[in-house]
């Protein structure tokens, strides 16, 4: 049996062309956003927030949230939501309050620190686009994104995506 690996295919998942190229395009350009997003996250002192944290600050919101509302948000279990939200109280990012509707609650509300993140993340992407429009021109970025604000639902901004992976 020939156990040799044609080193010019090694992890090469992409036939230009192919139909299935689409979403891992998109899934590429996703991820090259986020892992800029990150990176200089870090140098503007946040280097310990991960794409996780953004999703679940994102649940949060500006107004707070309980765990189970982090993890319907999420779409995750409330366990899981929860461990986030542990570690978010741990970063410095969210805290834990009294819920003053609900004594029985907990609501998980973003710090100063938690809020400045996202307030940077917002910027960061700013930047990022504008680096996309000056590479590819502004008129095609505005047109991918009239583009996929036709063939992508309304309701898809949903950030559930642990349920694509068999997740809670």
């Amino acid at each position: 049996m020939d156990n040799m690996v044609d080193e010019k295919k090694v992890n090469q998942v992409v036939d230009s062309g192919k139909g299935y190229e689409l979403p891992l395009l998109l899934f590429a350009g996703f991820r090259t956003l986020i892992d800029r997003l990150h990176a200089e996250l870090a140098r503007q002192g946040h280097p310990d927030v991960r794409p996780a944290h953004g999703f679940a600050m994102q649940a949060i919101g500006p107004g707070g949230a309980t765990a189970s509302e982090v993890g319907r948000r999420l779409g995750v279990s409330k366990q899981a939501a929860g461990k986030t939200v542990d570690r978010l109280v741990a970063l410095g990012y969210a805290e834990r309050a009294d819920d003053p509707a609900d004594a029985r609650r907990k609501l998980v509300r973003l710090t100063p620190h938690g809020l400045d993140a996202l307030a940077r993340s917002a910027a960061i992407f700013d930047e990022l686009r504008a680096d996309w429009a000056h590479t590819l021109g502004a008129d095609r970025v505005r047109d991918l994104e009239a583009a996929l604000r036709t063939v992508v639902p309304a309701d898809a901004f949903r950030l559930d995506a642990a349920g694509w992976l068999g997740g809670a």
